[in-house]
C-alpha cells in the first residue's frame, strides 16, 4: 500500500511539474508553460481571458551538434518569486518607475544529453518577458546557435505596424497591412539604403506594433540586447506564427555562446488601451540597474549644428574637390584648394555657437570637421578616419575656447564609416582628444557596410562592439548618441551616457525624398520602446529645394507638427535642426523650441492610436510647468483633451502653437497660429489638427 501511495505521490508531482501557471500582479494576464509529449518547451498567454499568444514552442537549435536544445526535456524544478521596486532613471519620461512581476523559473534538463537550461518567466502588469539562461555544467560549455526557435503564435490576422526584416537598417517608413499581406508587400516595403540585407519576403522587425480585431495592441521586441545577436521575426503567414530570426555573423553563424550565459529577454506588451503600450517601462525594467556610480556628468541636452545644410546638400563635410583619393597622414591638405562649401570652417561654427547662447541651447554639434571627408564612403577603407585631426579651416583650441566663454558646448562627431575595427583602434585616443578639447558628448555614426567584410550591422559581433563603445565612453565621461547602431533595447537603464540613438528613418530622410506624414505617429510605438531617438525635429522650411536648388525633397510636416514632435518623440537628447535663418524667419514658433523641456517628472499620454494621431502631456523635471504635443496622420482630426492632470486650484497660461485652419503638410505646411489663455486643471480643448500637422502647448504656472 506504502508503495502505491508513493507511486501516485511521484506521479502527481510530476503532473504539477509538466503544467506551470503564473500570474501577473494584477491577475490581468496569464502564462501557461507546459512540455508536449516529446519534451518540447510551450508556452501562451492570455489577457483579461482572452488569449494573446497561443501556444508557441521554445528552444534552440545548435551547430554542429547531434542533439540541439528543443525538445526531450523534463521539468527538474520549477520556482516562483515576486518582485516589487521602485527606482529613479538618471533621466527619463518620469522620475521614478515601479519594477513590479511576479516570476517563474523552470529548469529543464535533456534527457540524452544530460544538459539543464532555465527558461525564466517575468510576467508584469503590462506584459510579458522571458529569456533562456544556461548555467555552467559540463555537458553545455562553448556552443553556437544556428538559430533561436522561439514562437509567438498569434491568434488571428491582426493589422501590424511593420518594417522589412534586415540585418543591417532600420531606416524604413513603415507599412500598415494584415499579417497576411507583408509577403506582398514586402518588397515594395524593401526600399533603397546604404548598406541593407532582407533575409525573408515575411521577415519583419521588432519592436513589432499589431492590433488585433477585438481591439487588443501587441507589442512584440527583445530587452536587454547583450553579448547576442538581435532578433528579428519570420512570419509563417498560413499560421499565423512568428518564429525568431537571428542576425548571423560573415560563416553565417548566429551566436557563439559560453556558459554560463542567457539570452535577451523576449517582450510581450499588451493592452486594450494604445496609451499604455507607449506608457509601458517593461523594457527598462527588464535590463540591469544602472552600473555607473557617479553619474552627475549625464546631462539632457538640446543642441543645434552644423548638419542639416549637408543633408540637404547646400554644404558639404569635404574641405576640397582636389583629391580623388586620401590617405590620412599622406594627403597634405595644407596645399588644397577649399571648395567653399565646407560647413564646418570656423567662422559658420561660431554663427552657431552665438545663436546657441543667444537662445540657451546647450551644444552645438559640427560635422564634417576632420580629414577624410573626400572618400569617406563606399570603398571598403580600413583607415578611413583618425578622429583627432581637424580640416586647416576647423580651428579645435579656438573653436573650443570660444564656445566656453559664451557657456556652450561643443559636440564631437565621430562617423566610423562602419569600419568598426578602425574605430576601436583609434578609440582611445579619439576619446580622449575629447576630454582635452572639452567634449562631453559624441555623435557616432555607423554608415555602410561593416569593415571587416561580411559582418552585419546587427549580429552578436557588431552588437558587442556597440557596448564597447558605450562602455569604453562611460570611462572618459562620455554621452554617446549612436546612429546606424542597433536598436535600443533598453539599456539605457544600466549605461545611461547612452543618451540616445538614430536606429530608424530619422527626419534626414525628410531630404532623401521624404517620409510618411504619419511616420511619427508609428515610431513611438516601435522604434522608441526600447530607448529615445535622435530624430532631429524642429524643421521650418519645407521646401528644400530653397537650401539646394538640386534637391526637389520636400518635408512631409506642417510647423506645428515639427514643435510637437519635442514632446512626443521622447528624448533627453534634442536638436533644433534647421538653419539659423529659418529660425530666424519665424521667432514666434521659435519660443516653443526654447522654451520646451528635455527632462521630465511625469508623462501623461491623453491619446493615443498607431499610424493616426499620438497626443501627449509631459511635466518639465523640478518645476509645475507642462508641454503637451500633438501629432497627426494623414487626415485632419479634431483633438479633444481635458487639463485635470494639472494641480488643483491653480491657474496656468497655456501657449497654444496650432495649425492653421488652411494647413496641410503638402501645400500650406508653415501656416499656424499662436494664441495665449489662461487655463485649471477644469479647462478642456478641442482643436484641429491638420493632415500630417498637429498642435503644441506650453503650460506655465501662474505666480
Amino acid at each position: 500500500m506504502k508503495n502505491l501511495f508513493l507511486t501516485a505521490f511521484i506521479l502527481l508531482s510530476n503532473s504539477i511539474l509538466q503544467a506551470q501557471e503564473l500570474k501577473s500582479p494584477e491577475g490581468k494576464f496569464v502564462m501557461q508553460f507546459s512540455l508536449l509529449d516529446d519534451g518540447t518547451p510551450t508556452y501562451n498567454l492570455t489577457y483579461k481571458n482572452k488569449d494573446v499568444i497561443k501556444p508557441s514552442t521554445l528552444g534552440l537549435e545548435l551547430k554542429d551538434d547531434k542533439k540541439s536544445l528543443l525538445d526531450d526535456f523534463i521539468i527538474l524544478d520549477a520556482q516562483q518569486t515576486s518582485f516589487d521596486e521602485t527606482w529613479k532613471p538618471v533621466w527619463g519620461e518620469v522620475n521614478k518607475i515601479r519594477n513590479h512581476y511576479n516570476e517563474l523559473a523552470v529548469t529543464l534538463k535533456q534527457k540524452e544529453t544530460e544538459r539543464i537550461i532555465i527558461i525564466r518567466f517575468r510576467l508584469f502588469d503590462d506584459g510579458l518577458g522571458f529569456r533562456y539562461e544556461f548555467p555552467t555544467q559540463k555537458n553545455l560549455t562553448y556552443f553556437i546557435i544556428k538559430e533561436e526557435k522561439t514562437q509567438f503564435a498569434m491568434t488571428g490576422d491582426h493589422t501590424a505596424f511593420w518594417i522589412p526584416g534586415d540585418y543591417d537598417t532600420q531606416e524604413y517608413d513603415y507599412t500598415q497591412s494584415k499579417l497576411s499581406e507583408i509577403r506582398g508587400l514586402s518588397e515594395k516595403a524593401f526600399t533603397e539604403n546604404v548598406s541593407q540585407k532582407s533575409f525573408s519576403p515575411t521577415g519583419v522587425q521588432t519592436s513589432l506594433m499589431m492590433k488585433s480585431k477585438e481591439g487588443i495592441y501587441i507589442n512584440l521586441h527583445e530587452a536587454a540586447l547583450i553579448n547576442y545577436s538581435c532578433m528579428h521575426l519570420n512570419l509563417d503567414d498560413k499560421s499565423m506564427i512568428f518564429q525568431s530570426w537571428l542576425t548571423p555573423d560573415a560563416k553565417g553563424d548566429k551566436g557563439y555562446m559560453q556558459a554560463p550565459n542567457f539570452s535577451p529577454w523576449r517582450t510581450i506588451i499588451v493592452s486594450d488601451d494604445a496609451r499604455e503600450i507607449l506608457n509601458s517601462k517593461m523594457t527598462l525594467n527588464l535590463n540591469e540597474p544602472c552600473k555607473i556610480e557617479d553619474t552627475s556628468w549625464i546631462k539632457p541636452i538640446k543642441y543645434v549644428g552644423v548638419w542639416w545644410e549637408m543633408i540637404t546638400g547646400k554644404s558639404s563635410w569635404a574641405y576640397t574637390n582636389d583629391f580623388p583619393s586620401v590617405q590620412l597622414g599622406i594627403t597634405d591638405y595644407s596645399k588644397a584648394t577649399p571648395n567653399k562649401t565646407h560647413g564646418a570652417n570656423t567662422k559658420h561654427v561660431k554663427e552657431y555657437i552665438d545663436f546657441a547662447a543667444l537662445h540657451g541651447f546647450n551644444a552645438v554639434l559640427v560635422e564634417g570637421w576632420n580629414e577624410g571627408w573626400e572618400d569617406w564612403f563606399g570603398h571598403s577603407k580600413d583607415f578611413v578616419f583618425d578622429f583627432v585631426t581637424p580640416y586647416p579651416d576647423f580651428d579645435v583650441k579656438g573653436i573650443q575656447a570660444y564656445a566656453k566663454s559664451k557657456g556652450v558646448k561643443m559636440m564631437m562627431h565621430h562617423e566610423t564609416s562602419s569600419s568598426v575595427r578602425n574605430y576601436e583602434r583609434h578609440m582611445d585616443k579619439a576619446y580622449q582628444f575629447m576630454k582635452d578639447n572639452g567634449y562631453d558628448s559624441v555623435k557616432s555614426g555607423y554608415v555602410g557596410d561593416i569593415l571587416p567584410s561580411g559582418e552585419n550591422h546587427y549580429n552578436q559581433w557588431s552588437v558587442n562592439h556597440y557596448q564597447y563603445a558605450i562602455e569604453k565612453a562611460a570611462d572618459y565621461k562620455i554621452m554617446v548618441n549612436a546612429h546606424e547602431a542597433i536598436r535600443p533595447t533598453g539599456i539605457s537603464r544600466t549605461y545611461p551616457n547612452l543618451i540616445g540613438n538614430e536606429s530608424a528613418r530619422g527626419t534626414e530622410y525628410q531630404a532623401f525624398g521624404g517620409s510618411k506624414p504619419n511616420h511619427v505617429t508609428i515610431l513611438p510605438f516601435t522604434r522608441l520602446i526600447g530607448g529615445p531617438m535622435d530624430y532631429t525635429p524642429g524643421i521650418f522650411e519645407m521646401d528644400i529645394s530653397k537650401l539646394n536648388p538640386d534637391n526637389k525633397s520636400h518635408v512631409n510636416s506642417t510647423i506645428a507638427n515639427q514643435l510637437a514632435l519635442y514632446v512626443t518623440m521622447y528624448s533627453p537628447l534634442q536638436m533644433a535642426a534647421d538653419l539659423i535663418e529659418h529660425y530666424n524667419a519665424f521667432p514666434d514658433a521659435f519660443q516653443f523650441i526654447k522654451d520646451v523641456a528635455v527632462d521630465w517628472d511625469e508623462s501623461k499620454y491623453l491619446e493615443a492610436e498607431p499610424g493616426n494621431y499620438i497626443t501627449v502631456a509631459r511635466k518639465a523635471k523640478g518645476t509645475n510647468n507642462w508641454f503637451v504635443g500633438n501629432v497627426n496622420g494623414d487626415n485632419s482630426r479634431t483633438s479633444t483633451i481635458n487639463f485635470d492632470f494639472l494641480d488643483k486650484g491653480k491657474k496656468y497660461t497655456a501657449i497654444l502653437y496650432a495649425d492653421a485652419k488652411d494647413a496641410h503638410y503638402k501645400t500650406n505646411p508653415q501656416a499656424y497660429t499662436i494664441t495665449k489663455s489662461t487655463i485649471t486643471n477644469k479647462s478642456k480643448l478641442s482643436q484641429l489638427s491638420a493632415p500630417g500637422g498637429g498642435y503644441a502647448i506650453s503650460i506655465i504656472e501662474s505666480k
